[in-house]
């Protein structure tokens, strides 16, 4: 059965400005644990790298006030060369050939995560200067940015598991992913900023609460009234009397409580807010052990 998330309770400011955050949330979290990596990596102790860590720490409790969560947003690149410089002393002192290559390859994860934290500090600043406006996207380019993200899933795997996209090469350690990104003019799509992180949210809910060899499927489609996206996985599912309330804010299926998550249980409530800001619907159908699919209409903006 599907339910129609309809409504939830109200949030607090503080609340508010961490599922507008919350892209930046998950990123710091990654960041955090690949810092902690390289320092059991160059000298067995996971607090190596300790002023960096406790800085994201830190940083993680400044997203709950939304100006020092933009002053953040603004000045990432100078927090990136502070974190380089604390790995390159720590690599100086403690490097050896044997550590070498996997210092390397988290080296390389981080400055890739980077990258990401910048691409999603620059969306947050843009909507706040336009927090309604809908940006037009070639296709190909929202299908390049869904492959990035299932590249950068694969990777903080550090190999536990690949993501494929033909089902005939599927191994059991391994996720198939379908998506299909469309449009009536089969070029261009138009959404609001915000919801590439509705999207990527809901994605990284499927692949994490999916155990591997399972599947998921995405697609988005643009008629000429609306904007419609749906996400389906083979996953855990959700227990059916908590359907209409793990769109809650910080809530999550109590048969998931186990599964380490890198984020604060925001993702459905803010694709929930997201949907009603811009006078959408939101439904979930779910079933335990079998999957969840989660489907978010949009009414396109009427030209002016």
């Amino acid at each position: 059965m599907e339910y129609e998330i309809s409504e939830i309770p109200p949030l607090s400011s503080s609340e508010l400005s961490l599922v507008e955050m919350h892209s930046l949330l998950n990123i710091l979290s990654v960041l955090g644990i690949e810092l902690e990596l390289i320092g059991l990596r160059l000298a067995k102790n996971s607090r190596l790298l300790a002023t960096s860590i406790d800085s994201f720490k830190h940083i993680v409790t400044c997203l709950s006030d939304p100006a020092r969560a933009l002053e953040f947003a603004t000045h990432v690149g100078a927090q990136e060369q502070r974190v380089l410089a604390e790995i390159e002393a720590a690599r100086v002192r403690h490097e050896t050939p044997e550590t070498m290559a996997k210092f390397r390859d988290s080296l390389e994860n981080i400055t890739s995560v980077f990258r990401i934290l910048e691409v999603r500090a620059n969306e947050v600043l843009a909507r706040t200067r336009q927090p309604d406006a809908w940006v037009e996207f070639a296709l190909e380019e929202l299908r390049r940015d869904f492959r990035e993200v299932f590249a950068a899933i694969e990777k903080n795997s550090h190999g536990r598991y690949r993501i494929i996209y033909n089902l005939a090469r599927q191994q059991p350690a391994d996720y198939y992913v379908d998506f299909v990104i469309e449009s009536f003019d089969g070029r261009t799509a138009s959404l609001p900023v915000i919801f590439k992180d509705v999207m990527r949210d809901l994605v990284a809910n499927a692949r994490k609460y999916t155990k591997p060899g399972g599947s998921i499927q995405l697609g988005l489609y643009e008629t000429n009234d609306e904007l419609r996206f749906v996400v389906q996985d083979t996953g855990c599912g959700i227990p059916p009397d908590e359907i209409q309330t793990v769109a809650h804010f910080g809530r999550r299926g109590s048969n998931v409580q186990a599964v380490r998550t890198m984020g604060g249980g925001f993702g459905l409530t803010k694709a929930f807010l997201v949907a009603k800001r811009f006078g959408g619907r939101m439904w979930i159908r779910s079933e335990l052990n079998q999957g969840t699919r989660i489907t978010i209409t949009l009414p396109r903006p009427v030209a002016k």
